[in-house]
């Protein structure tokens, strides 16, 4: 969205005006997902809008969480989530879910590489 760090203006463009009024999803993402651009999203997001850019951008070197999107975007988290879900369906991002309460067994694994790897610092 425009308007800069010292805008007192704040956003040119309001955030219905991003979703094109529309305000779910069209599919739910937790707020700690991580979105990652896609190697065809870079080529993709070209022929897009400002905003799909300015995202597939963030997002082609290193995962984003929903929230740090929307934090570097300026919009609230449900406007873009709904942009998120759309660059999804268009195949610009891909969504990777964080872990299920029910996944221990992988949590624990997880948390044991991290420690191994802390260890041999």
């Amino acid at each position: 969205m425009a308007g800069g760090d010292d805008d007192p203006r704040g956003a040119l463009v309001r955030p219905y005006a991003v979703t094109k009024g529309r305000t779910e999803p069209t599919q739910d993402i937790a707020i700690e997902a991580l979105m990652l651009t896609m190697q065809r999203g870079v080529e993709a997001s070209r022929y897009a809008g400002r905003d799909w850019q300015f995202i597939a951008g963030l997002c082609s070197d290193r995962p984003l969480s929903l929230a740090e999107i929307a934090a570097s975007m300026r919009v609230p988290l449900g406007v873009a989530r709904v942009v998120v879900a759309d660059m999804i369906t268009e195949g610009i991002l891909t969504l990777h879910e964080p872990l299920e309460a029910g996944d221990t067994q992988e949590r624990i694994n997880v948390l044991e590489r991290v420690l191994i790897g802390l260890r041999n610092l």
